[in-house]
């Protein structure tokens, strides 16, 4: 069974409601109507009515039973305006701010989310990652603990000595450019709990760099070893270790040789890199040369909420919206 086949399982075991905010999208209607025949959620469209069905009569997608709301005729429309004014007033918001922008789906369907209306939401097909991650942060926040939200991908590799079985977890891929020590050991717990909630597997954490175990001397090098010391007082029982080079932590022969005695080095399963362009650029080395599946989730936020490509597929939605609703159910 590989990891999607994993993920549809758990989500159809505990389905969750998730909320489209793009409804009238092509892709997103029809992605809609898989989540809803495959049960692995309840999917909730929002937009215009008339622009939905409109949508959904040029595709020949069926959404009878899958719940369609516009959010500017919607009756709970003035108590998601209420709470937002309540969140945001500190920071200079009006009640006609709030009411304009509750009356937006993407700020709708956050709201549905934070009023526990909803279990998650995606979004990218049209929005970009900053349209979707603006209203998180203003209405969602992230994790008590928590400061940063951050990207992981579950990365299926075809090597099974890899990882576990080759299935990996990489971090972060898509959202902090440069993060501090502190940061990075944010990245790193964040991503251990990506690993047990989506990959059922205990993490074994590497935090990468180009030394091991001190075998090389820089400030780039000393931000990866502080950071890993600042993760294990934040995660006393988590199995954590670095810094490390990519080899030892993948590899038991050159983990035995470079890092004798750690449970991590040669068996670790998720990957911490030191910043984005490297996170960036590995998890594309192994898609595109090594042939792996990856699949991106958000982590760090209090409740889920995923991010698309604006290039994606239908499968990409409903994969994405499998993944979040499994986030959900914890």
């Amino acid at each position: 069974m590989d990891v999607i086949e994993r993920i549809w399982e758990k989500a159809r075991q505990n389905k969750k409601r998730i909320v489209l905010p793009e409804g009238d999208e092509p892709r997103t209607v029809q992605a809609a109507a898989i989540l809803r025949d495959e049960g692995l959620a309840d999917p909730v469209l929002l937009g215009s009515e008339d622009r939905i069905r409109a949508s959904a009569e040029r595709t020949g997608t069926d959404i009878s039973g899958i719940a369609v709301l516009d959010p500017a005729r919607s009756p709970e429309r003035s108590g998601y305006a209420e709470a937002l004014y309540e969140l945001r007033k500190a920071k200079g918001m009006t009640p006609e701010d709030a009411e304009a922008l509750s009356a937006d789906p993407m700020y709708y369907g956050m709201l549905m989310v934070r009023q526990e209306d909803a279990d998650g939401l995606v979004s990218g097909a049209v929005h970009t990652t900053g349209d979707m991650l603006r209203p998180a942060l203003q209405i969602i926040k992230t994790k008590p603990g928590v400061s940063i939200v951050s990207s992981s991908f579950l990365v299926n590799c075809q090597r099974r000595d890899l990882g576990q079985d080759g299935l990996m977890v990489f971090a972060d891929c898509v959202v902090v450019p440069c993060p501090t020590a502190e940061e990075l050991a944010q990245i790193a717990v964040s991503s251990a709990d990506t690993a047990r909630t989506l990959c059922g597997m205990e993490p074994r954490v590497a935090m990468l760099s180009f030394s091991t175990k001190g075998s090389a001397r820089h400030p780039l090098a000393d931000k990866v070893r502080l950071a890993g010391e600042i993760a294990r007082k934040m995660a006393p029982e988590l199995k954590l270790d670095g810094e490390m080079q990519l080899d030892t932590a993948l590899v038991k022969e050159v983990g035995m040789l470079k890092a004798p005695g750690s449970d991590v080095a040669g068996r670790a399963n998720v990957l911490i890199f030191p910043d984005l362009q490297s996170g960036n650029i590995g998890y594309k080395l192994v898609q595109r040369i090594g042939g792996a599946e990856c699949f991106a989730v958000l982590q760090g936020l209090a409740r889920p909420c995923n991010d698309l490509s604006r290039g994606c597929s239908v499968s990409d939605i409903v994969n994405t919206a499998a993944l979040t609703a499994v986030q959900a159910g914890g």
